[in-house]
Formats: structure tokens, C-alpha cells, sequence
């Protein structure tokens, strides 16, 4: 049984700095017929759960700590037993959103995470928010960007623990280099690839997104 990505969308609302907005997030299950892992358990544990049906979930991994990304993950972990992933400086936005319940374990820079016979890299890309990570998954060629890059340019910086030339720095040097046919599965909107978004950095460094 080959590993395979399965695609599902949440509705909900994004809070940061006395704002809230309305949001429609990817959810990204990677597994076989016999185990998965989550990547961003948005909104609505009881769906996500479905989707992952009798399949052993082995993590439920974080790629960064906006509350739109995190906030069903303790009810999904609760009814799973599966971890909480998170990079460690992400905990302070973590704790906005669950002050009374920690991750289980953090993700580092280069770690691997195995299911169904590959592998996910994690590749710390700050900038959206200090432990905004992204998962590669080089045989399915595929990139899991969370909030980092999207179709048509990086993920916001303009509130706070967010910082525009640190994500610029993040999506040269560890998104860029990737192979160009790499497909980048967003956490927001329509997939893209490498290849796409390369020609653009200048662009976006010019416009100061």
C-alpha cells in the first residue's frame, strides 16, 4: 500500500492582536490504508477524525501555533492518542490558544517523521511565527508549507512574532532549493510548486509583502 496525500478543508476563525477572521484551512492527511498523520488539525477534530477512519494516527503535526492551526489538535490527540508536534518557539502562541495543555513532543529542525514507509522532513522556516516549520516529503514530491508559502507569494507578516525579511530568508534558503517540480500544498488556497513561486522572489522582495 503506497503512501498517499488526502485533502481536507475546515472552516473557522483566525484570532491574533484584538482581530478575528473568518477562514477556510487546509487539512493534509499523509498515510496508507493502515496509518496517517495529520499536518494542522483546523477546527473541526470530529471531521479530521473521519477522514483518518480506523487508520492508526500517529502524530498530529503542528506547522506552526495560530489558533486556526492548532486549535482541534488536543481533541483530536484526545480521541487518537495521537502527539501534539510543535517547534518549541512556537509555544508562546500556543499558549494564547491552550493555556492548560502542552504539546507532546517538539519538532526540530531536520527531524524525521516516518509513516507508511517515507518520511517527512521537518525544515524550520520562521517568519510567519518564530517556530513556523514546513514538512518535505521527497517521494511524493511533495511540500507541506503550513503558512509559509503560498500560491503567488510568503505567508503574512504584519502582526505579531512575525517578521518579513526572516520569512523571505526562510523560503530562499530552504523552500527554493527544493526540486522545482515539488508541489506545495498550502495551508491556505490552491496548491503551487517550487518551480512556480521561484521566479518571484525578487518580486516579492521588492514589494515588501
Amino acid at each position: 500500500m503506497a503512501a498517499r496525500i488526502e485533502h481536507l478543508v475546515t472552516s473557522g476563525t483566525f484570532s491574533l492582536d484584538g482581530g478575528t477572521w473568518d477562514v477556510d484551512n487546509n487539512v493534509w492527511i499523509v498515510g496508507d490504508d493502515r496509518e496517517a498523520v495529520v499536518i494542522d488539525a483546523a477546527h473541526d477534530a470530529d471531521a479530521i477524525a473521519r477522514a483518518v477512519g480506523d487508520r492508526r494516527l500517529t502524530a498530529i503535526v503542528c506547522t506552526h501555533a495560530h489558533n486556526d492551526h492548532i486549535d482541534a489538535a488536543p481533541e483530536l490527540a484526545a480521541s487518537t492518542g495521537a502527539p501534539v508536534l510543535l517547534h518549541p518557539d512556537d509555544l508562546p502562541l500556543w499558549k494564547q490558544t491552550h493555556p492548560d495543555r502542552a504539546p507532546d513532543a517538539e519538532l526540530a529542525d531536520g527531524q524525521g517523521i516516518s509513516v507508511a514507509g517515507i518520511e517527512l522532513t521537518v525544515l524550520h522556516t520562521p517568519g510567519h511565527a518564530p517556530g513556523a516549520v514546513c514538512l518535505y516529503a521527497p517521494a511524493l514530491a511533495a511540500l507541506f508549507s503550513g503558512d509559509t508559502l503560498f500560491a503567488g507569494g510568503p505567508g503574512a507578516t504584519g502582526r505579531s512574532y512575525s517578521h518579513f525579511p526572516t520569512i523571505v530568508e526562510s523560503i530562499r534558503d530552504r523552500l527554493l532549493t527544493l526540486p522545482a517540480e515539488t508541489v506545495v500544498h498550502t495551508g491556505h488556497g490552491d496548491t503551487t510548486t517550487v518551480g512556480a513561486e521561484a521566479p518571484h522572489l525578487q518580486e516579492w522582495i521588492d514589494r515588501g509583502f
